[in-house]
């Protein structure tokens, strides 16, 4: 977090975000943090920015610091996705399990197209499930649950900060003894257990503990600090994989054998949500066909199993046909996208799933603009217009709807929608959808030949423009100024 007091660095906001961004793609996330904690100097309270340097003290193993950049984001905004995300994330390797799901609740909740969070709910269960037993005696099943699950959540937070005089030190002593059976900790540190012994046999040489390395850091706080992270991943791993787990997984997969041949509940989740993660992970990676041939045989193994062995069986083949779906988009094959969208609108509406239908709406009124077939996306994203849970959703909505009657030539609808999407960006207080939306509402006003109103609302959206340092956007919305000027 950034210093009241610090220097303002030279340079630009988007300049250092760039560099950062860059730095992370490349995997160097030491050199990207100072990138972002610069951005954030010249702009506190970033939110974007927030959860960049969030990640990237994530991936260094800096948890805590990633835990406050995480909630910093969200302070103005509660309902920020990428910030309920990253919080859920960061709570999820410190080993907060419980705390995680809330937030992987309250993100998907917000936003129940993105795949993530599905994900997140998936894996922060089945986290908790190795630890307490049976899946059944902690399956959520109705908004009531889910609503007592985030009141326990934040008494608990109260709760912890009564109890903040506990020491650093306490805390490792109780961790510490909990695996501090040497068979408990090679088993659940695996090749690293060497690392941690060869580091408590250093603690034994009085002179090397005692020096200091060239930049004047002790080697026996290097050392303690090595031996405490092996502690806090041996801790981390045995909530999320405990021993005893194990030991009755190997128990129970040999009695499977004799008493019946149903798999596990633990090992069907297991494989759901790493395909899923596969499947999204080959789309946003830019191979949408390898993600379709992962859907669809993912999509025909479990058409295979049981009710029994799935219990969301039906909802889980639609969110696979949505995938495939999503995947024959970015290869062009948009009559079979139109098909997979539309089977999964099928199988939400015979489950009664209000945020699969949405979603199908969403993606079949997608593939309709894209071919040119712009009433059909009109009728098909008005019917989900009552369905938007937020501002935000709300205004990509009523931009998208306005852009094809705009496409269609009707004018009046067009700066309809446009006004519509207008206010829902002002209501999230999004600066870019107010961009996008002031430029629909002038593009209209200028096919109604309203030049003079159609001017100043370019001049609206040239203002956002600037604030978001957009010089494409600032060149375009110039150009068509210029045109209604002398229309």
């Amino acid at each position: 977090m950034g210093e009241a007091g610090a220097e303002v660095p030279t340079g630009t906001f988007p300049s250092f975000v760039a560099e950062g961004t860059l730095l992370v793609r490349r995997g160097e996330h030491g050199k990207a943090l100072p990138c972002f904690t610069k951005a954030l100097q010249l702009r506190p309270g970033d939110k974007h920015c927030l959860v960049a340097r969030s990640k990237c003290y994530l991936k260094l193993g800096d948890t805590e610091n990633s835990l406050k950049d995480a909630e910093a984001s969200l302070q103005n905004d509660k309902t920020f996705s990428k910030g309920l995300y990253q919080k859920a994330e960061t709570l999820y390797t410190m080993g907060d399990f419980e705390f995680a799901l809330v937030f992987y609740h309250r993100g998907y909740r917000l936003r129940p197209e993105l795949q993530k969070f599905r994900l997140g709910i998936q894996k922060s269960q089945e986290a908790i499930v190795n630890c307490i037993g049976s899946p059944s005696s902690v399956k959520l099943e109705n908004k009531e649950d889910l609503c007592f699950l985030s009141r326990q959540a934040e008494s608990k937070k109260a709760k912890q900060k009564l109890q903040i005089k506990l020491t650093k030190d306490q805390k490792r002593t109780s961790k510490q003894e909990r695996v501090r059976n040497p068979q408990t900790e090679r088993q659940l540190l695996g090749e690293l257990y060497a690392d941690k012994a060869y580091l408590e046999k250093l603690l034994k040489d009085e002179d090397l503990m005692k020096s200091s390395t060239k930049q004047g850091i002790k080697v026996k706080d290097l050392v303690l600090g090595g031996i405490a992270y092996l502690d806090t991943r041996a801790e981390f791993w045995q909530q999320q994989k405990p021993i005893y787990a194990r030991v009755r997984e190997r128990k129970l997969r040999q009695q499977r054998w004799i008493r019946d041949r149903k798999r596990k509940p633990a090992e069907v989740a297991r494989y759901i949500v790493k395909s899923m993660e596969d499947i999204d992970m080959l789309l946003t990676g830019g191979s949408p066909e390898e993600s379709c041939k992962k859907a669809e045989h993912v999509l025909k193994t479990i058409q295979g199993w049981s009710d029994d062995e799935v219990p969301n069986k039906n909802e889980l083949i639609g969110n696979l046909h949505n995938c495939i779906g999503n995947a024959q988009i970015e290869m062009g094959q948009m009559d079979a996208a139109l098909q997979s969208h539309k089977t999964d609108l099928e199988f939400a509406r015979q489950n009664n799933l209000p945020d699969a239908i949405s979603r199908a709406l969403d993606n079949i009124g997608r593939v309709y603009a894209r071919i040119g077939k712009f009433q059909q996306a009109i009728d098909t994203w008005e019917e989900k217009i009552p369905m938007a849970k937020s501002s935000l959703e709300k205004t990509w909505l009523f931009h998208e709807i306005g852009q094809c009657y705009l496409e269609l030539n009707k004018a009046e609808e067009a700066q309809n929608y446009g006004e519509k999407s207008l206010q829902s960006a002002d209501e999230e207080g999004d600066v870019e959808w107010q961009l996008n939306a002031s430029v629909l509402v002038a593009q209209a006003q200028v096919k109604l030949k309203d030049y003079q109103a159609a001017i100043i609302n370019f001049e609206k959206a040239l203002e956002k423009a600037k604030l978001i340092h957009s010089d494409d956007a600032q060149q375009a919305i110039i150009i068509m100024m210029i045109a209604a000027v002398n229309a």
